[in-house]
């Protein structure tokens, strides 16, 4: 009866070895979490470092992935942009070339469909930026060696130590049948599970220590890369969106300046709405005005200008030291009425 309890202990032990064998070679880490000591406090402190050195790693190789990812989604939205932006610049440009006549919708579409290029422009380099500062660099450290090599050899530590968790069980067997039974073939095969226990010793600490290192290094460069091209995207996607701010508020002002300047500009008079009737008179300039068009005439304080037409606009016309054009009315006073058509002076 003793005997069969010991025989079906032996079986639920081997299934139990077989299940955690499995688990183990399926575990989704890579590395076998254990807070078994196996040798000693050294080896224990050094699997725990592996195992967190792995798991770091791991994490970092995850958010590599995440910014490959997401700064491939941007450049294909980039290239859309560009499409969709480039036929607008296009539709725009032809719009204000069919509609001359127009001459502020018109002139407002060529505005906006010249500077919409620069902006494409813009996107274009911000799209070649994320590729070769952004993709490219993390796709290599993604799928480098110097990363696999060292994981590998976490990996291989992971598995020196199982192997060598389930020698020192075995050890520690072939100690209880000695001290059952002490016979030279049972003294023979501790002698043998010591010394592989030993082998195995050795070359953990070898294995260990150059797992750490080589870990250790990954993670340094891992984590530096990443900083510097996680930077590189904040500062093309600022640079990128400062630019492109800039060239649409020029845009804004320089048609919202043409409009301003084409509602205010004076009145186009017929000249065969110009009688020898006209009576013109003598004004002085009390404001300086600043001609914006070879249609408007410049004027300093003090000076005495030849209205000959007033407009109800605003606007008036007239000479002064030898040019024509136009200026506020406002901005004069009148003096004097010149002679009219028939000689006889009028004043004011």
């Amino acid at each position: 009866m003793d005997a069969l309890r010991k025989q079906a202990s032996k079986l639920r032990d081997q299934v139990a070895k077989q299940q955690q064998a499995v688990i183990k070679q399926f575990s989704t880490s890579g590395y076998e979490h254990s807070d078994v000591m196996v040798i000693d406090e050294l080896e224990l402190q050094r699997h725990q470092q592996l195992e967190k050195l792995y798991r770091s790693t791991r994490s970092g190789k995850d958010f590599q992935r995440d910014l490959v990812k997401a700064a491939e989604a941007f450049t294909a939205i980039g290239y859309k942009h560009i499409e969709a932006g480039t036929k607008l610049s296009e539709d725009c440009c032809k719009y204000g070339v069919e509609n001359v006549s127009d001459e502020i919708l018109g002139k407002a579409a060529s505005i906006y469909g010249d500077a919409r290029k620069h902006v494409e422009k813009e996107q274009e380099d911000f799209t070649r930026l994320l590729f070769s500062q952004i993709l490219e660099p993390l796709r290599a450290m993604i799928n480098g060696a110097p990363l696999e090599d060292a994981r590998h050899l976490a990996q291989r530590y992971s598995r020196m130590r199982q192997e060598a968790e389930t020698q020192a069980a075995e050890v520690s067997r072939r100690q209880a049948r000695v001290r059952e039974a002490p016979i030279p073939e049972n003294v023979t095969k501790l002698h043998a599970a010591e010394a592989r226990m030993q082998e195995l010793k050795a070359n953990m600490a070898v294995l260990g220590k150059e797992a750490s290192a080589a870990l250790a290094a990954v993670e340094s460069q891992q984590q530096r890369l990443t900083f510097q091209r996680l930077v590189a995207m904040v500062e093309g996607e600022r640079t990128y969106h400062e630019r492109v701010a800039a060239i649409l508020h020029q845009i804004e002002a320089e048609m919202v300046s043409d409009k301003q300047r084409r509602e205010s500009a004076p009145p186009a008079v017929p000249s065969n709405l110009m009688s020898d009737k006209t009576k013109y008179f003598l004004a002085e300039a009390m404001h300086g005005f600043e001609a914006s068009s070879d249609k408007e005439l410049s004027l300093a304080i003090g000076d005495y200008v030849v209205v000959r037409k007033v407009s109800p606009s605003g606007w008036s016309e007239g000479e002064c030291k030898g040019r024509n054009g136009w200026f506020p009315s406002a901005y004069v006073e009148r003096r004097q009425r010149l002679p009219n058509t028939n000689g006889t002076p009028d004043f004011y």
